[in-house]
């Protein structure tokens, strides 16, 4: 894995974030996505309104530089929540757990949760590697595959200090 890092997300990131939305193994995978993600206009909508946000938080993931995915922090419903997508050039190589680490060291929060498909093993094993356990199961409705599918959510609660 090469040196990974997470910047400010900027206009010149747009063409890469969208192409890497539209990938359809990984839109398969994360299920809980755009119901029509090759269209460039929703997209530019929808990417528009997150970055205009005040509970938004974009990230570029990085590693050794250059584009490798997006990270983010939101509030949906009170809780603060995380999400990384990252490029399919990027799989298998610890980017996402990178990642992962240095968004939750960014978020005082907790707990802090996070959300998966089922049918998504990566980035659950992402998501118990740095500390998240599973608080709950049901099935949702998934635009990306328009279909019914199983979403976890998971919840990163502060250490015990024993006191």
């Amino acid at each position: 894995m090469g040196h990974i890092e997470l910047r400010d997300l900027d206009d010149d990131d747009l063409d890469a974030i969208y192409e890497m939305m539209r990938d359809p193994e990984a839109v398969a995978m994360v299920a809980f996505t755009a119901s029509e993600p090759d269209d460039r206009a929703g997209f530019d909508a929808w990417i528009a309104r997150e970055r205009a946000s005040a509970d938004v938080s974009l990230f570029v993931v990085t590693e050794r530089g250059g584009f490798a995915g997006t990270a983010a922090l939101f509030t949906v419903g009170g809780d603060r929540e995380v999400t990384c997508w990252i490029a399919h050039h990027a799989w298998g190589r610890g980017v996402a757990t990178a990642a992962l680490r240095l968004l939750i060291a960014r978020e005082p929060v907790r707990p802090l949760f996070a959300r998966a498909a089922a049918v998504d093993p990566g980035w659950i094993a992402v998501l118990e590697h740095c500390g998240f356990t599973e608080v709950s199961r049901a099935d949702s409705f998934a635009p990306g595959i328009d279909r019914e599918v199983e979403e976890v959510v998971f919840a990163l609660v502060p250490a015990l200090d024993g006191a």
